[in-house]
């Protein structure tokens, strides 16, 4: 980098390698009050200047770490690729506790009680998205293979979190069946998470193209993201939460935004065809879901059925 940048100018630079920790939702609060500031730099003049820069941001004591550049840059890759493994990871356990008959949110809270692993990113689900986690990643592996390193473990998240939308695309079609023609499926959320309108490999993407390929209608409502420009007129955007589930076999929760926390079941069911859901997002408490067939993540009860026949 410093010698391309030599090439093009006589003035005096120096290269600082300064990543951002930044969540999508609420970066403003992250950048006036971030945990830790980062600054890679083999300067002691730009190191300084950096230092005075962010000095305003950290009066709470939270500390400006200064490093190399490549140890800077390797940090925000390692942080990001952390947090996959530990979503992977516990989407991993949801899986096994279905099969044996346990609670994964019961898991995640005696997890979570432990100080050593805490409670951030421990929620069972549909994976990550979005444009840092998945990218991160695998800068991550190809960084690992191209230099001989073992990246076993990094790899296996990666994969894990494409195969938990296909878990879950797996649960309805064991449901409805394979070919999903004259079925209507309501949605809720296209976002890769609440807060923000971006739609990067968010898991709606893999599920409604996996149940469109099936012949299924989908109408689908966020509250942000408008997924237009992937979907053009293939499937309908509703106005509302309430609208995308009229005449519907199912609704399917994907983004755990905070308007679909608390919804009127009954006019729900009002709506719908079948009062069916499949809550990719564990947000609801079944014994509130009378008259529902409730599917989710990671619970051996599986579906949970209110007085429905199976």
């Amino acid at each position: 980098m410093t010698q391309i940048i030599a090439s093009q100018t006589t003035h005096e630079f120096d290269v600082v390698s300064n990543p951002e920790f930044l969540k999508q939702g609420a970066a403003v609060e992250d950048f006036l009050r971030p945990d830790r500031v980062v600054i890679g730099s083999n300067s002691e003049r730009a190191s300084k200047i950096m230092q005075e820069l962010y000095a305003p941001f950290v009066r709470n004591g939270n500390p400006i770490i200064v490093m190399d550049v490549k140890s800077a840059e390797m940090t925000k890759y390692a942080a990001n690729s952390f947090l996959a493994v530990k979503i992977s990871y516990m989407n991993e356990i949801a899986n096994i506790c279905e099969k044996i008959g346990a609670n994964a949110d019961m898991v995640r809270v005696g997890m979570s009680a432990d100080a050593r692993i805490g409670s951030q990113f421990l929620y069972p689900g549909l994976g990550y998205g979005g444009s840092c986690f998945p990218k991160d990643v695998k800068a991550l592996i190809k960084t690992a293979r191209d230099n001989g390193c073992n990246h076993k473990l990094i790899l296996s998240a990666d994969i894990i979190n494409h195969e938990q939308r296909e878990i879950f695309v797996r649960k309805i079609l064991n449901r409805f069946g394979e070919n999903l023609t004259g079925k209507t499926f309501g949605i809720w959320g296209l976002a890769f998470k609440p807060k923000t309108n971006d739609m990067r490999m968010a898991p709606s993407i893999t599920i409604i193209n996996a149940l469109l390929e099936r012949g299924a209608k989908i109408q689908a409502f966020d509250p942000k993201a408008d997924g237009s420009q992937i979907w053009g007129d293939k499937i309908t955007y509703a106005p509302s939460a309430y609208e995308a589930l009229k005449n519907a076999d199912c609704m399917l929760l994907l983004t755990e935004w905070n308007e679909f926390r608390q919804p009127d079941f009954d006019k729900m069911k009002s709506l719908m065809k079948s009062p069916v859901i499949f809550d990719g997002r564990n947000q609801y408490d079944p014994a509130a879901l009378d008259g529902f067939e409730y599917h989710c993540v990671g619970k051996g009860v599986e579906p949970v059925l209110s007085g429905l026949p199976v």
